[in-house]
């Protein structure tokens, strides 16, 4: 173990090689070494201070299950000293996985390579805080990523923990600055979970008396993991006012285990509800030496079923269908609650859209019940025994790459069950190809009690895309997830290359899409690597996976029949009325192989993917295939913008919303033409740059250039000029609308997407100098390009008075989500 010197001592050399590292990740492309993993600054100028600035590190949650990563903090600040060395500012926990997330947390490894003591402390249900000291004593508060103010919310969550910060050693009789100091001189960040329901509320409740920020964590500022005992942190709590996290000691894995599971039962400790426990303790593997380790227990319930009442109330607010997944009959019980207390109160139903309320409601509803949550688990679980009631409208979703074996299960558990199979590569290209599968499952659906989707389904935008289109038809389906696991990366995709190769090569020309025996070896293999680099495994936790009802992981370089047996196993176990018994192995043996020996492909659509067989493809009249066997970069030179494409509808209501009967006929004049003429734009985008200013805003070009060709180098599109494809994603926060009597135009922000973008996708440059939306022109002639210059003279020479320029703000904060795309040039390829 290090001395407490030098962990409280920072060596410029060791951070300045991190910040190399997280640096060199971040700038790596395409044309460069390959990158290995995505790492995303971020930085922040500190309020306060003189342009003191802060830069935050981030790594797609995806790797931190890699073995090569230069530092495993989440939440990872560093600076720069008035000596101009680099310096950590804010350090985070290293990630910590659920139990049976990952191999280091599979309870045979737990036991195996960690020891004692174990402190336990509550996982409160809130946000988590940040706070250290940079020089001058300047307290630094942050959240997980950022720090200070944030264009699209009122409070940020940094703004609103330093807040309390204050109040806490306030009530102590100390400064933040006296707090600042200690932190520094100890090379500390103290981490935190603020819950205060009047900011944001989450699941589990707060009162006043109980909000706060409660302190579980003293974190040195070094790039490797250390950090202090419970008791430290309960002392140091103590000292400065901040509320603490409850915690338990034991020293043996065993009695943690125990201890775990019988919380489990009821999802409450201690009289409370918790979300779960983290446990604290010290690991070594593989010789190497002990660090601090982590590991985390979430309890399902009761917490699941109050998520899940809340996102069905906010559904049926927004008149949607609510998608109830387990629990259904005390859900729709409290469903029918929910409706009526909105009906005597409608104002309550936006308040509860803006997270406020919804542990009101939720606790007025148990009263008229007169249970609780673990109550109303307990009795559900009594009820419906071993496994789910379902017998039908199950849809078996792969999550896959290439050659993992998908369409060998989904062949077999048809021949053994009789069951719906659809396959995506069966429905030749089309625009709406995504509908048309969701469609045909959909029609499978009524006459099969199961129904395999096999379609790679490897990112997560696709399986979002399945849900939505699936669950407003049959709201009682039931997704299961067959997923091929292969994660970490930097482990698994050497052994997963080889065996998938092997199997798409030796296939041949049996598929419908990628005819690997007329291909190009070097050509299959890079598509299939495509596919690799995309893959985005299934997480629980967030949006969409965690609409899965069940989860199955699958081993990708295993054997059909052994992947067979673990699916059909899994599905009775837990849908036992959809497969009353297991196969027999000699049943298992036969229907791998009737899948491998006797499918046949009888439909070659290779053309819509394949630029070797559009060579040779007449396109059909009226619908020329321009540019299909053109290379990226050639295809590059005709592209007029680049642009964020934008839903119609949700600008369309806001400029409505604008303009009222109140709105002076001056001002509404031109707003009125538009209207009556019909000349608001039907579609609406961002122009991030024209082909006009590539000259002047190279930079800009070039960056949007190279990821055009790198998306259409990685995944080659039928259509390229018809269907130019999507670079990414962003948010468009409308910010005012300016108009004259010739144009008129919404003054926007751009954000990168909440889409797990790389760091040179979430870059988002604009060659204009005010981002805008343009709405509509007075007259043909009047160019869209015009609103350049209505911004130019509007931020000269304002609004009102004899500028004749309007100007109308948008209240709160509107954010659209959007996708970063192009427009190409018209004329012949």
């Amino acid at each position: 173990m290090r001395s407490r010197e030098s962990l409280e001592t920072q060596d410029s050399s060791v951070i300045k090689d991190l910040v190399n590292k997280l640096e060199d990740a971040r700038k790596l492309g395409a044309g460069q070494k390959k990158r290995t993993f995505t790492c995303k600054k971020s930085t922040f100028t500190v309020h306060g201070t003189q342009n003191v600035t802060v830069d935050s590190w981030k790594f797609m949650d995806w790797d931190y299950k890699r073995s090569d990563l230069p530092t495993y903090a989440r939440g990872l600040f560093t600076t720069r000293r008035k000596d101009n060395h680099p310096e950590i500012a804010v350090r985070g926990y290293d990630k910590f996985f659920n139990v049976n997330e990952v191999n280091n947390t599979q309870w045979r490894n737990i036991e195996n390579n960690t020891r004692g003591p174990y402190e336990l402390s509550v996982k409160e249900n809130g946000c988590i805080i940040f706070i250290s000291g940079l020089e001058d004593d300047k307290l630094l508060v942050c959240s997980k990523h950022s720090t200070g103010y944030r264009a699209d919310v009122e409070i940020s969550h940094a703004m609103a923990g330093e807040k309390w910060v204050e109040r806490h050693v306030a009530a102590v009789g100390k400064s933040t600055k006296d707090l600042a100091r200690e932190l520094r001189r100890r090379n500390l960040t103290a981490v935190g979970e603020l819950c205060d329901d009047t900011f944001e509320e989450h699941v589990l409740a707060y009162d006043q008396a109980a909000s706060g920020i409660y302190l579980h964590g003293l974190n040195y500022n070094l790039p490797h993991f250390a950090t202090e005992p419970c008791e430290e942190v309960h002392k140091f709590a103590d000292d400065w006012g901040f509320k603490k996290a409850k915690f338990l000691k034991y020293d043996k894995i065993d009695d943690v285990k125990q201890f775990l599971e019988e919380c489990a039962e009821t999802g409450t400790w201690d009289g409370r509800e918790t979300e779960g426990f983290v446990v604290r303790c010290r690991m070594s593997e593989h010789g190497q030496a002990e660090q601090d380790w982590f590991f985390k227990y979430k309890f399902e319930e009761p917490y699941l079923m109050y998520r899940q009442w809340r996102e069905c109330t906010k559904a049926v607010i927004m008149g949607k269908l609510p998608k109830i997944r387990k629990q259904v009959q005390i859900t729709e019980e409290y469903l029918q609650f929910a409706r009526r207390h909105f009906i005597k109160e409608p104002a309550k139903a936006k308040l509860y859209n803006q997270n406020h309320g919804i542990i009101e409601l939720r606790e007025a509803f148990l009263k008229e019940r007169g249970l609780k949550g673990s109550e109303i688990i307990a009795m559900d679980a009594e009820k419906s025994g071993k496994g789910k009631e379902t017998e039908r409208d199950v849809v078996l979703v792969p999550i896959a790459s290439l050659g993992c074996g998908k369409t060998t299960i989904a062949l077999a558990l048809v021949h053994l069950f009789g069951w719906g199979h659809i396959q995506n590569d069966n429905i030749p290209k089309q625009k709406n190809k995504p509908k048309k599968f969701a469609f045909e499952i959909t029609q499978e659906m009524a006459i099969a009690p199961a129904v395999i989707a096999d379609r790679n389904t490897h990112q997560r935008r696709e399986r979002q895309q399945l849900m939505e289109d699936i669950y407003p038809v049959i709201p009682t389906a039931q997704f299961v997830a067959l997923h091929y696991v292969h994660e970490p990366k930097d482990k698994m995709l050497p052994g997963i290359k080889e065996v998938t190769r092997k199997r798409v090569l030796e296939r041949g020309d049996n598929h419908q899409t990628i005819r690997a025996g007329t291909k190009n070896p070097e050509e299959t293999i890079g598509i299939m690597d495509g596919f690799l680099y995309r893959f985005e495994g299934i997480d629980t936790t967030r949006a969409p996976d965690e609409n899965f009802d069940h989860v199955i992981d699958l081993d990708v370089c295993a054997s059909s029949r052994e992947n067979l047996e673990k699916v059909v196993t899994a599905l009775h176990e837990a849908y036992p009325k959809l497969v009353p018994k297991i196969p027999s192995a000699t049943d298992l043996d036969a229907a791998i192989n009737a899948s491998m020996n006797e499918y046949e492909v009888r439909l070659d659509l290779s053309a819509g993917y394949s630029s070797q067989n559009r060579k040779d493809k007449q396109p059909k009249k009226g619908k020329p295939n321009e540019g299909a066997d053109l290379a990226p970069a050639l295809l590059a030179r005709k592209i007029e913008y680049f642009k964020i494409s934008l839903p119609a509808s949700e600008v369309s209501s806001t400029l409505h919303s604008l303009f009222t009967p109140d709105t002076p006929p001056e001002a509404s004049r031109l707003y009125n033409q538009l209207v009556k003429q019909r000349r608001i734009q039907p579609a609406f985008h961002v122009t991030l740059i024209h082909r006009a200013s590539r000259e002047d805003k190279s930079d800009v070009w070039s960056h949007y250039s190279k990821q055009y060709i790198d998306n259409l180098t990685a995944m080659p599109l039928a259509e390229p000029v018809q269907n130019p494809p999507t670079l990414s994603f962003a948010r468009v926060r409308l910010e005012r609308l300016v108009w004259d009597s010739r144009i008129m135009a919404f003054v926007v922000r751009i954000l990168p997407g909440e889409d797990g973008s790389t760091e040179e996708q979430a870059d988002l440059p604009c060659a204009n100098a005010i981002p805008h939306i343009t709405i509509g022109t007075a007259a043909p002639d009047v160019k869209p390009k015009e609103s350049n210059d209505l911004l130019k003279r509007w931020l000269e020479v304002g609004s009102g008075g004899d500028t004749g320029i309007f100007e109308a703000e948008v209240k709160g904060v509107k954010m659209i989500d959007g996708k970063v795309d192009l427009a190409m040039m018209r004329g012949k390829y």
